[in-house]
């Protein structure tokens, strides 16, 4: 008999095994108990073929109602015509040169076919199904054991491994067990109602019943929520566990002498905040907190008061940007904001006043060299960078705090690097302008505290947002050039962003992969930025920006677009997040549908952040009603983005959305959905909470402190890591 850990070669067989672990990474007898049903048809109700389009892939219950056999035209053999229908609708199986099928597919028989839905001559078909035929009563003695049930369940599979055969392995695989280690609490499974684990594996995949099948679901996904949630509670309880230099605020410092220098008032969302993160620093452990805001909430200016608060206590701070262009953008931004307090050292400079150096990869040797003097000897209090700053040359007199900007760019090891150049664990605020909702921050961020800023400072302006369907109406691309003209013509600027550098370069690759020719077609800075130049927007002074240009020349170009030196920006993505140009009213997105709905809600956030209102309009050749149409009208119709993310959450997959792809690994959240289950991942947070209160070690729970080392050790479960 097997258990879970078993090889699910070991039950049923080497060739099987093989295609399970080819196509879904099957490896164990608990992996192909973890292959749950997407969904049951019921024996004796077909399905509802109406309701089937072409390019499904499908599994489906019907009968037979004709098989009939005609010879092809032009070449020898035959094509077999079975017409399956489910009483009002009918479907065609095509099959060629395999007349010997007529003899099973009878007219009245049942059967579960599977393929792919295509058209010819006008009407749905399979060509060439996998079917498996439902037993009757003249052949009940060769029934397959699932075919005994009223509900066959119905699986992910392949043309290798349709269902059926899929069933076949599982029904092979729950005979073979043994009693199953519950990893579950017994005090928590039977307050909750939920059956034990061999009981739910069994009830899912040979329901009886779909209200214990739905049960069964409930406490497996209950499962994963538990594990994840005790898990992120561990992390949590360790890092309140380490020792960090406390840098409680000083007064008459650095910080004290920026807030009085600020032309404005912080809002109250940046105040309150503001006393999250002191009260943070101030504590003898390590900070670890997520700042979310919306596009232009003020971030940067609660993260610098927070490295200054650091620098006032004798420590440094380092900032991780994920590109060169935000580095570079970041340290214009908080030498302005800091003015004379930013020349430490230098004539002119203000009392209490530090130094902030930039650390690139392509800077030259000399501004390296001095770069990495300054951050070894502490004369710079803020050191600004990208990935550069995790290299091994890069040394620190006394790292405090690591703010990391768009934490998503970033993976662990990353930022487990950075940590190690402190002498004791430092304080580390990440920040997103990707809102996230509250379950997400939950499931993907439980071990670190959460601060959101939801308000927008005062003077900000409105952006209005449309969509241009250049195939219905192509005369309106046109009227956006002319905007364009209109606003440079009042002093503003403008950016016009494509979804790639140029046509047929390797660097475009992943386009070409997704969407084949149609990617050719799609608008690029080096072709559209000349073209534009030299017609609808002649006269204007156009520049290019995209990552293969040198950091050099993307510096000089952004500077001179600050400066009002440039009127038009035709860039690629590297403007999503943190470039401030005030006087930017205007941003055309060629091919808005090739971006998802968070980045075009961060692209947009670069316009409207001065006292002009802002335009953003979305170009785009998708047909209406598409989902690529809905979801440039859904950013069209609100500014809200958090409103947005749960949009963007609900068109992706869930691996995405838990950052599984990250990892490289497959995710083991395989039915939890953080948006659907809100009220489960509450409750699964409160129980892991007062568990690891209770018992940290999880000494009275064997099983669950086996699960949960499992989940420590596969490398799915890095991604959750986000400390």
């Amino acid at each position: 008999m097997a258990g879970l850990e078993n090889k699910a070669r070991d039950v049923i067989g080497d060739r099987t095994a093989k295609v399970l672990t080819d196509n879904f990474g099957i490896v164990s007898i608990d992996d192909l108990l973890r292959h749950y049903p997407r969904r049951y048809v019921v024996r004796g109700e077909l399905t509802d073929i109406a309701l089937l389009n072409a390019g499904d892939e499908v599994t489906i219950l019907a009968e037979v109602l004709s098989a009939s056999n005609r010879p092809m035209r032009g070449r020898k053999g035959g094509i077999l015509e079975v017409i399956v229908t489910d009483g009002s609708a009918k479907l065609s199986l095509t099959f060629f040169n395999q007349a010997w099928r007529e003899k099973e597919l009878k007219p009245g028989r049942q059967g579960l076919f599977a393929g792919k839905i295509g058209v010819f001559n006008g009407k749905r078909q399979l060509t060439h199904p996998d079917y498996e035929m439902v037993p009757d009563g003249s052949d009940v003695d060769d029934a397959v054991a699932q075919f005994a049930g009223k509900f066959l369940p119905i699986y992910s599979a392949t043309a290798k491994l349709p269902s059926w055969k899929i069933a076949k392995c599982i029904e092979l695989a729950i005979d073979s067990l043994d009693e199953v280690p519950d990893p579950l609490p017994n005090y928590l499974r039977e307050r909750m109602g939920y059956p034990t684990l061999r009981e739910a594996l069994i009830n899912l995949h040979k329901p009886t019943d779909l209200d214990l099948a739905d049960l069964a679901r409930e406490r497996l996904t209950f499962d994963e929520a538990f594990l994840l949630q005790l898990l992120l509670v561990k992390r949590r309880a360790a890092a309140r566990a380490l020792t960090a230099t406390a840098r409680p605020i000083r007064t008459g410092g650095l910080l004290e002498a920026f807030d009085k220098s600020l032309p404005f008032k912080l809002t109250g969302g940046q105040l309150a905040v503001a006393k999250e993160i002191e009260a943070d620093l101030a504590a003898g452990h390590p900070m670890h907190r997520l700042l979310q805001g919306e596009v232009g909430s003020g971030k940067t200016i609660v993260a610098l008061r927070a490295m200054l608060a650091v620098v006032d206590s004798g420590g440094q701070a380092a900032l991780l940007a994920p590109t060169e262009v935000l580095a570079a953008q970041h340290l214009r931004t908080i030498e302005k904001l800091l003015g004379p307090l930013a020349l430490g050292g230098q004539l002119g400079s203000a009392e209490n006043a530090t130094q902030i150096t930039l650390l690139t990869g392509s800077q030259s040797a000399a501004a390296r060299k001095e770069a990495l003097a300054l951050a070894a000897s502490g004369d710079a209090g803020i050191v600004i960078g990208t990935h550069a700053l995790l290299s091994q040359a890069v040394q620190f007199n006394d790292l405090g705090l690591i703010v990391v900007d768009e934490q998503h760019r970033f993976g662990v090891e990353q930022r487990d690097a950075l940590k190690t150049k402190a002498k004791l664990p430092p304080h580390l605020l990440v920040m997103t302008a990707t809102p996230i909702p509250r379950t997400v921050a939950m499931t993907v961020f439980g071990d670190l505290d959460v601060s959101t800023l939801r308000e927008l400072p005062l003077g900000r302006s409105p952006i209005s947002t449309h969509v241009i369907p250049v195939l219905e109406k192509p005369t309106h691309l046109e009227r956006a050039w002319s905007r364009i003209k209109e606003d440079v013509a009042n002093g503003h600027q403008a950016y016009i962003v494509a979804p790639r550098i140029s046509a047929g370069t390797p660097e475009d690759a992943d386009l070409d992969f997704l969407y084949g020719e149609e990617s050719k077609s799609m608008a690029s800075v080096e072709e559209l930025a000349p073209e534009l130049h030299a017609g609808a927007l002649k006269g204007l002074k156009l520049a290019p920006l995209h990552g293969r240009q040198t950091s050099e020349l993307k510096d000089a170009t952004m500077k001179a677009f600050a400066a009002g030196e440039i009127d038009v920006l035709v860039s690629t993505t590297v403007i999503e997040v943190g470039v401030d140009v005030p006087n930017a009213t205007v941003m055309v997105i060629m091919d808005a549908d090739r971006f998802g709905v968070s980045q075009l809600h961060q692209l947009r956030g670069r316009i409207g952040r001065g006292s002009a209102p802002g335009l953003c309009l979305l170009v785009t050749g998708a047909e209406p009603e598409t989902p690529a149409r809905v979801r440039l009208d859904a950013v069209a119709a609100t500014q809200d983005g958090f409103e947005l993310s749960r949009i963007d959450l609900e068109q992706r997959r869930e691996g995405d959305v838990m950052g599984a792809s990250q990892s490289g690994a497959k995710s083991k959240l395989r039915l939890l959905r953080v948006l659907r289950d809100e009220a489960m991942i509450e409750s699964a947070r409160d129980e892991a909470t007062a568990l690891i209160e209770q018992d940290p070690a999880l000494s009275y729970e064997s099983e669950l402190a086996k699960a949960l080392a499992q989940l420590e050790s596969d490398t799915a479960s890095e991604f959750i890591d986000r400390g």
